[in-house]
């Protein structure tokens, strides 16, 4: 195992051919990352490797350039397969592809992904494509089709191993497994390595060569500033739009838990004048790919988006992170932070955290290697001194571009209006609408109560569904879960509360769709059936506090032993 880079100060020492080297200086790459400087040669010898390297440190090249550098142009055939957890990543790895062999005349890439027509990929598979992209639900589909011909195939790549485990997708890429030929080369890339991960480097690799960048080697994190707010769920958007004020944000990711709440936050965004869009999967593939495109060209400022539906995003405008609700785990953290301080841009990274949330930011910390440091909420005066200087930077950007018509308008105002200079700035300013805001008054946000928080809180934007099979059937929260992440795709993040009664169990979830809830009539926990369906509380009725914390996903400390008791 390797720990640390090989000393390698350009591409044209790893050993990679000349087409290849000289679209990377074409595409201004200098120097390899860590993880290219190991895994290119690796790679080129002929091993299969296990890299674990976060997010942002240039895995897409790690692995592109070696596998282009082995393909046949002249066989008209799958030679690589590049699996990826969302569609998202694969259209951008697809892309990478395309760029990196923009010197090898006659090459072609494919992204398969679902939520698109099978009829254009079906045609795209028959005229040959050299590397295929794709996610593991797609892919499968393809080769129970028997459209996808994989009997030529050469390598094969697993992009963010760890995360397709999490989505649920351990059944199809065994499926994928079974499928390649023994020969093929196979490397996985991993931000983290969680048993699921080693037994399927143990299964199905020869003895792999592993790569493993620690947090201080260089990587995206290195540039990405973190801090936390700490702040009430009442008063977060408040304190995001005073954030919005204060910082100096380009463009932001704000992450939330769930489809519904990325949806409430980007209205009530635009409701108070923000360039919005929400991004979640229950977007069509088109109008994800639309509100990409939107940020990217500087139509909106903001995405809101859930872990899924931004994995894989890299856009250069990205200057902050924002994680409106905390992950349930540290390795969505750090996979939601990557999203800025790409390519050795800086970033900012901010948190906002309940009192009752403080204490899970250490293992945030040791996640990331670094200090979140505390940042007091602004103040008002730090409010109208951010709206005064956004303002003074528009007028001092104005003026670089006022012409001599310009000037002579306003000779021609003083003289219709009789104002003198100072009189009729303050006229404009009156009816200019991103001044009006300075003359508004600012008040204190309140700081976040110590207090506890209602626990059904976190189940805001979430529907409340019954099961069939409650305490007296033996049925536990647990199997329940794995039940609805198997049958019923979904993330583990999007499951909120459980609640188990004697006879059915009461589940908060995100509002599913027909076709999930038909598959999920017919699953099973302990041999009895969910019969799952929507169970609104009757009007005027809450419900009443659990007696037992629900547990989030961090790692959790070991209980004390208990003291012998003295009798």
């Amino acid at each position: 195992m390797s720990d640390t880079a090989p000393a390698a100060k350009q591409f044209a020492d790893l050993g990679l051919p000349a087409p290849l080297l000289e679209a990377l200086n074409s595409l201004g790459y200098e120097t390899p990352s860590p993880i290219q400087a190991e895994a290119i040669p690796t790679l080129l010898s002929g091993d299969d490797l296990l890299g674990l390297a976060q997010t942002g440190t240039g895995k897409t090249a790690a692995f592109a350039l070696p596998v282009l550098a082995g393909i046949d142009v002249s066989l008209r055939a799958t030679q690589a397969l590049i699996l990826t957890p969302t569609r998202e990543l694969a259209l951008q790895v697809a892309e990478a592809f395309q760029r990196y062999a923009q010197n090898m005349r006659g090459f072609s890439v494919l992204a398969l992904y679902g939520g698109s027509a099978f009829a254009p990929q079906f045609k795209a598979l028959e005229r040959g494509a050299h590397v295929v992209v794709a996610t593991p639900g797609r892919l499968t589909d393809h080769l129970r089709r028997r459209s996808l011909k994989l009997q030529d195939l050469r390598f094969l790549v697993l992009d963010e191993a760890d995360e397709m485990l999490k989505m649920g997708f351990a059944d199809d890429l065994e499926a994928v497994f079974e499928e390649v030929p023994e020969q093929t080369q196979k490397a996985l890339f991993s931000a983290t390595m969680p048993p699921g991960v080693r037994t399927v480097a143990r299964k199905h690799m020869k003895e792999p060569k592993e790569i493993r960048l620690h947090s201080g080697s260089s990587s995206s994190l290195d540039t990405i500033t973190q801090k936390v707010w700490e702040v009430s769920n009442h008063h977060k958007l408040d304190a995001m739009t005073r954030l919005l004020e204060v910082e100096p944000v380009e463009a932001m990711i704000v992450f939330v838990r769930t489809k519904t709440a990325s949806l409430e936050l980007a209205e009530r965004l635009e409701a108070r004048g923000f360039a919005a869009a929400a991004l979640n999967g229950d977007l069509s593939q088109q109008l994800r790919e639309q509100v990409v495109d939107r940020i990217k060209r500087g139509l909106i400022d903001i995405i809101v988006a859930t872990d899924v539906a931004a994995r894989g995003l890299d856009v250069e405008r990205i200057t902050h992170v924002l994680n409106y609700d905390l992950p349930h785990d540290s390795e969505s953290y750090v996979h939601r932070i990557g999203r800025t301080g790409r390519a050795g841009r800086q970033g900012t990274a901010i948190l906002f955290a309940t009192p009752r949330e403080r204490r899970l930011l250490h293992v945030l910390e040791k996640a990331t290697g670094q200090k979140i440091e505390p940042q007091a909420l602004p103040s008002a005066d730090a409010v109208r001194s951010g709206r005064l200087n956004k303002l003074a930077t528009r007028l001092n950007t104005a003026r670089e571009n006022a012409s001599s018509l310009h000037q002579q308008l306003v000779t021609d105002l003083q003289e219709l209006t009789s104002l003198d200079a100072t009189e009729l700035a303050a006229a404009l300013l009156a009816i200019l609408p991103s001044a009006k805001t300075l003359l508004e008054p600012v008040s204190e946000l309140p700081s976040a109560p110590a207090r506890q928080e209602n626990q059904f809180d976190r189940d805001s934007g979430l529907t409340r569904y019954k099961v069939q099979g409650g305490r007296k059937s033996g049925l536990m929260p647990k199997p329940l879960v794995d039940v609805l992440v198997k049958v019923g795709k979904l993330q583990r993040q999007q499951i909120g509360h459980i609640k188990m009664f004697p006879e059915h169990t009461g589940v908060y979830l995100p509002q599913l769709d027909q076709d999930i809830l038909n598959r999920l009539a017919s699953a099973e926990v302990n041999g009895v059936p969910l019969q799952i369906r929507a169970w609104p509380l009757p009007p005027g009725e809450t419900e009443s506090r659990p007696t037992r914390k629900p547990k989030r996903d961090f790692a959790s400390k070991p209980r004390a032993a208990r003291p012998p008791r003295k009798d």
